[in-house]
């Protein structure tokens, strides 16, 4: 859910005729959005979704933002999320190259996130999205669909943010690595985005990397408030209906704080923020590291039938 809120509202540009933004328009004009290689895996969602909202008679729009705030509200630590709906349907598709990809230059991703009117560090805090995410289409090898991004999949963490700045030692087995787009990761099944590094080690992005590693209160809150700017792009607020009372809290975060996984130190950070060293304090998991399970997708027509 979280994937196709940003897939779908960053087609969009405050200088010239793109998208619509945040307006549905990755199902609405699915036969030419999903064609495009950054959107590869979207497609299982989109097919959930867009019998989902036709069966309950709402905007594309409102089922991919609404029901990403509803998701969020579900996972360990996440912050809860805004929920406004009354999106109008989309009238035309967002062009190719508006989805930042991997193997981008950095300068050209923000550049892109510039266009639609984020700045580098509000990029940094809508990819703790990333704590939670696993790929699909990066690496091809079917042993590798939902490798994650780091060791705690399942909660709203630090951990993406930490383990991104470690040393990394090997691509994961079972792959296909290097692909384009992908980088060597620290721990064996983790899956590490070139892009990810890039950012981590980037005097325009390390610093606010590094602080979402050490502050998951701040990295939540911050989050939070750059997706209720990714939720409105191309809308207008006042012309929304505000639901956030329907939106759960989402349960605390299992860990409060970052930690070194077990087989990893400190002695292992990449340090890239020039202002401010990594601190020692940190806790460590003693041991070997061990693999990292994919995370198994579900399997979309097994999904429930919603009717009105």
């Amino acid at each position: 859910m979280v994937r196709i809120s940003f897939h779908d509202a960053i087609g969009f540009s405050l200088h010239s005729e793109k998208g619509g933004g945040a307006d549905g328009s990755m199902i609405k004009f699915q036969d030419v959005e999903l064609k495009y290689a950054a959107n590869e895996g979207v497609d299982f969602i989109v097919s959930f979704l867009q019998p989902f909202a036709d069966d309950l008679g709402i905007s594309y729009g409102d089922a991919i933002m609404f029901g990403t705030a509803v998701g969020m509200s579900l996972c360990p630590g996440a912050p809860r999320l805004p929920g406004f709906v009354g999106r109008p349907d989309a009238t035309r598709a967002a062009p190719d190259k508006t989805v930042p990809e991997p193997q981008d230059s950095l300068t050209t991703i923000l550049a892109r996130m510039a266009d639609a009117g984020f700045s580098p560090t509000e990029l940094i805090h809508l990819l703790a999205s990333h704590s939670m995410a696993s790929q699909a289409g990066v690496d091809p090898s079917p042993d590798l669909l939902g490798a994650p991004f780091d060791s705690t999949p399942f909660d709203f963490d630090s951990q993406v943010f930490l383990e991104v700045m470690l040393r990394a030692t090997s691509f994961p087995a079972g792959g296909s690595g290097p692909n384009l787009g992908e980088d060597m990761s620290p721990l064996p099944g983790e899956f590490r985005l070139l892009s990810d590094r890039l950012f981590a080690r980037d005097s325009r992005t390390s610093c606010a990397w590094q602080a979402n590693a050490l502050n998951q209160t701040a990295m939540a809150s911050n989050f939070a408030t750059a997706f209720k700017k990714l939720s409105l792009l191309g809308q207008t607020q006042s012309k929304l209906l505000d639901c956030s009372e329907l939106i759960g809290t989402p349960p605390p975060a299992k860990n409060k704080q970052a930690f070194f996984p077990a087989g990893t130190n400190h002695d292992m950070i990449e340090q890239g923020c020039a202002t401010q060293l990594f601190p020692t304090t940190l806790s460590t998991v003693a041991g070997r590291a061990t693999p990292i399970p994919v995370v198994q997708l579900q399997d979309c027509p097994t999904c429930p039938k919603f009717k009105r």
